[in-house]
């Protein structure tokens, strides 16, 4: 299985959207657990490491896009 890389800043999409009808969220804290910030409305969220990589969907943009 693919391991998913992403980093400190990085939009990602959750399998789930967001009430306020967003589904891009921020990652703002990285560590044994993960805090999000919705790009909608700005509702942060901390879960764990292992329960975001399961609800990751995919990485909208990178922070650093490497050339």
């Amino acid at each position: 299985m693919e391991t998913k890389s992403y980093e400190l800043n990085d939009v990602v999409e959750m399998k789930k959207q967001h009430p306020c009808g967003t589904n891009a969220w921020k990652i703002i804290r990285l560590g044994a657990d993960i805090r999000i910030k919705c790009e909608g409305c700005g509702h942060s969220v901390l879960i764990p490491r292992r329960e975001f990589e399961k609800k990751m969907k995919k990485i909208i943009t990178k922070a650093n896009p490497e050339s």
